[in-house]
């Protein structure tokens, strides 16, 4: 449960970084790794990414196979998992505490 808590993080960290104003592929890189290397993927697997993040760099575009992948292991985590990395809230936790406001406070 933990793996996916922090692999949930390590995707939220990705997509930080790619909409951010800080574009770094080091950074990039380093995710994509780090969740290549959570989830134990195979060699070959490895190889292909690390060819996509190379061919990202020579075209200064990142390419669409290294998004499909982050994307791809985003929806297989579970649901709660990837909340708690984004800091959703449920929405029965949100009625609750709004439920216990009253106009009298207001």
């Amino acid at each position: 449960m933990g793996g996916e808590i922090y692999q949930a993080q390590v995707i939220r960290n990705f997509f930080d970084t790619i909409t951010g104003t800080d574009r770094n592929l080091t950074r990039i890189y380093m995710c994509v790794m780090s969740l290549a290397k959570l989830r134990m993927e195979s060699p070959e697997k490895m190889s292909k990414l690390v060819d996509q993040l190379r061919k990202s760099k020579i075209q200064k575009e990142l390419s669409v196979d290294i998004l499909d992948y982050m994307c791809d292991v985003a929806n297989t985590l579970e649901i709660t998992m990837v909340q708690t990395a984004f800091g959703v809230k449920e929405i029965t936790q949100v009625a609750q505490e709004f439920s216990g406001i009253s106009l009298d406070s207001l």
